[in-house]
């Protein structure tokens, strides 16, 4: 999602993150006993189930923190045995020392040397597979969304409230530098009243189709059983199997791929949690190739603190992606795509129906960091250090992260009632007496 200009000193960016994001962690430590991470200088023993292409990044990403943060990857699991080769080989060669290989997550959730394991795989086993790591005494990241069935978020959510492990969820821009400098500015009152929080992220292309293992993968060399999870038994399908973000029962598509970044990134700058109500429309309009979920979505969700949120997708068209939050003193531009880090502040005098020229007089303001000679890319990739720097560091603190389950939930919330509506064509309502998803309002 990320324009060529925002891949332009994107490495030189990541590292500065990555030290910053360390040193406000580091500031933040305690001197508290750890209750599972015995000292300080202890080695954090990591377990990965799921190593696809954002798997595999996620490998790199610990081997980047390996020396500073003292974590090793001690044990993979896949379900392909060809991803669960490429890991063991990567790690390998990372650590010096091969990592154990897990046929399915129960195996590797047993194995007593892991402190805590890192989930990446599709989205309908996310909500499972949490709520049994923690239940098996292990911290954990998991990747967003934290789920798409109600029942099962609530169960992982209950669960982890009721444990004592560390869950981050892998909403990462929370613990970017960029992000919470934006929220500080937010914070300060500088807009006024916000009503509006808009969203625009596009892309042109068949997003999620053409994957080429599609052609690569045997039966005999994946779990299909395991896959499927809790979802009822089907014969192999090696589409769904890779590109199961097209494909209603297994994923929302946008919603969760998405959205859920743009609308926790809402939640954070907000202070909010779920919404009160949601009204979704959208189709399939550009790419007639056999998905279920639309290539075209949009959005409109209110919330309790009296604003309107849009989140808005084209896969047929690549124009400029934002993202706006208007408030009655002033407007946030975010220029780009999800992560992008370039934030700017536009105060508000007058309006254009009194003069043209207005924009002229409205002093902007770049949202940068210390040090900071220049505005920041338009964009970034998804191998930042802080989040998961965050999580190591509270590892050992055991101080909460900075996406906790309560934060997954609310995102959650907020994409299955997009998914739900937009399937149903009816608004929405969020119950927060039952926690649950109703097409009248609540009685207050």
């Amino acid at each position: 999602m990320s324009s060529p200009e925002g891949k332009v000193g994107r490495r030189e960016f990541i590292q500065k993150s990555a030290i910053l994001a360390t040193a406000t962690a580091a500031a933040s430590s305690t001197a508290l006993s750890y209750s599972r991470i015995a000292g300080s200088n202890d080695r954090i023993s990591i377990g990965h189930i799921g190593i696809g292409n954002r798997g595999s990044e996620f490998d790199r990403m610990v081997a980047q923190l390996s020396k500073s943060k003292n974590v090793q990857m001690v044990a993979v699991c896949d379900l392909w045995t060809m991803n669960r080769d490429r890991a063991v080989a990567f790690n390998q060669k990372a650590y010096g020392t091969a990592p154990r290989t897990a046929p399915v997550p129960e195996e590797l959730l047993k194995l007593k040397e892991i402190d805590a394991v890192i989930i990446s795989t599709p989205e309908h086993t996310h909500s499972p597979l949490l709520k049994m790591a923690v239940e098996a005494g292990k911290d954990v990241y998991s990747e967003k969304p934290m789920g798409n069935v109600l029942a099962e978020v609530k169960a992982a959510r209950d669960t982890t409230l009721k444990s004592k492990q560390i869950v981050q969820i892998g909403t990462q821009h929370r613990s970017e530098p960029y992000q919470i400098a934006a929220r500080n500015f937010v914070k300060t009152g500088a807009l006024g009243d916000v009503t509006k929080y808009e969203i625009e992220w596009n892309y042109n292309g068949p997003r999620w189709r053409g994957r080429p293992e599609v052609k690569q993968v045997r039966e005999q060399d994946v779990n299909w059983p395991v896959w499927l999870m809790t979802k009822p038994a089907r014969p192999f399908d090696p589409q769904l199997y890779f590109e199961f973000r097209l494909y209603k029962e297994f994923s929302s598509g946008i919603p969760d791929q998405w959205m859920c970044h743009g609308i926790d990134l809402c939640h954070f700058f907000m202070d909010e949690t779920a919404p009160e109500s949601v009204t979704a429309n959208g189709g399939i309009f550009a790419w007639h190739d056999g998905r279920q979920n639309p290539d075209t979505f949009q959005a409109l969700l209110t919330y309790p603190k009296g604003f309107l949120a849009s989140y808005t997708t084209s896969f047929g068209n690549d124009a400029p992606s934002f993202t706006r939050i208007m408030g009655k003193k002033g407007t946030m531009f975010n220029t780009g795509g999800e992560g992008s880090p370039r934030w700017q502040f536009v105060n508000e005098v007058g309006n254009h129906e009194d003069d043209f020229d207005i924009d002229k007089k409205r002093v902007t303001k770049d949202i940068l960091l210390p040090g900071d000679t220049s505005l920041p890319p338009a964009g970034m990739g998804d191998e930042d250090l802080s989040h998961l720097t965050n999580w190591f560091e509270c590892l050992r603190s055991r101080q909460q992260p900075n996406a906790t389950v309560n934060h997954g939930f609310s995102h959650a919330i907020a994409t299955m009632m997009a998914r739900d509506s937009y399937w149903s064509g009816k608004r929405l309502y969020w119950n927060r007496t039952t926690e649950q998803i109703v097409d009248t309002p609540p009685i207050p």
